[in-house]
């Protein structure tokens, strides 16, 4: 009663802050400046590119969070860790939500188009429109491999950062795509694992409900794997040094522990270990490349 009192008591500001998922789009801008940095010179810092992409990029994802929050309005009463979102509990009504998400998405694209590039913004506008509509609306009921094939527009930030500075795609752009593509899936099927119950209460085909836990468990394994095999890459292309080498490979085998010790473990706890490692995982490699990129000139 006092937690359902204090949540109805939030400022109205709060609840639209908390429609755009804060979390996940600070998560996202992390990948993404980290993309701008590394396209940069080591002893230029892209102030104006910096500031404008950061507004431009944010604002449009949040714009496709709120989408996210619009759609799974009615799954998201259903399970634990959603059922007191704004839309869910009436407390922003649907119609709001839609303007406050077209404004967010016409601010942030038109930043993009007019101030930073217009290559910038269609990548943008592509991710906002396969993460908002494609996965959102089709995928996510549509397969067991959801995550796999939605994974690509969470995937696009460092890119979006590097294109902000350089205009232009490159193969090391490209790979950091790559990375955080294999690293998507076993980051959200260990959460998958821990919150069985809720997808299965929501009917939500996740992978650990078709296809079993014990299924589950061998994928993460794999995938982690298969991602400490992706993440040499940018040193045997030569973009990187063995800074960002050691690195990968260190964090990459912490992985393959975790991913091993949950294959043998019927322990749910370690599903939410593994989802932990997988965040750190992430913010450890790039903090890896950019160590390697103004530290090794």
């Amino acid at each position: 009663m006092i937690k359902t009192l204090a949540q109805s008591t939030k400022a109205p500001w709060q609840d639209y802050l908390e429609l755009t998922k804060p979390r996940v789009v600070a998560l996202m801008m992390i990948t993404t400046w980290v993309g701008m940095l590394l396209a940069s010179p080591v002893y230029e810092f892209p102030w104006f590119v910096f500031c404008f992409g950061t507004i431009g990029i944010a604002f449009s994802a949040g714009s496709a969070a709120v989408v996210n929050h619009l759609v799974e309005r009615h799954i998201d009463i259903h399970m634990r860790r959603t059922h007191n979102r704004p839309i869910a509990t009436g407390r922003i009504l649907p119609k709001n939500a839609f303007i406050f998400s077209f404004i967010l998405g016409g601010v942030g694209l038109s930043i993009l188009t007019l101030l930073i590039n217009p290559l910038t913004a269609c990548l943008t506008l592509i991710s906002l429109v396969g993460y908002a509509l494609f996965y959102t609306l089709f995928l996510k009921r549509a397969t067991p491999q959801n995550i796999v094939i939605g994974g690509l527009a969470g995937a696009a930030p460092p890119l979006l950062g590097w294109t902000s500075v350089t205009a232009d795609i490159s193969a090391f752009s490209l790979l950091l795509v790559l990375i955080i593509f294999i690293w998507t899936p076993p980051h959200f099927w260990a959460l998958a694992i821990y919150r069985y119950d809720d997808y299965a209460k929501a009917k939500l085909p996740m992978l650990p409900v078709t296809h079993g836990v014990a299924f589950t468990k061998l994928c993460i394994l794999l995938y982690t794997i298969l991602l400490l095999l992706a993440t040499i890459l940018p040193y045997l292309i030569g973009a990187c040094g063995m800074m960002y080498l050691t690195c990968a490979i260190g964090l990459g085998v912490g992985f393959c522990y975790y991913a091993v010790k949950l294959y043998f473990s019927n322990d749910p706890i370690l599903a939410l270990h593994t989802f932990t490692y997988s965040i750190i995982y992430l913010m450890a490699l790039f903090l890896g490349l950019l160590l390697d990129h103004y530290l090794f000139i």
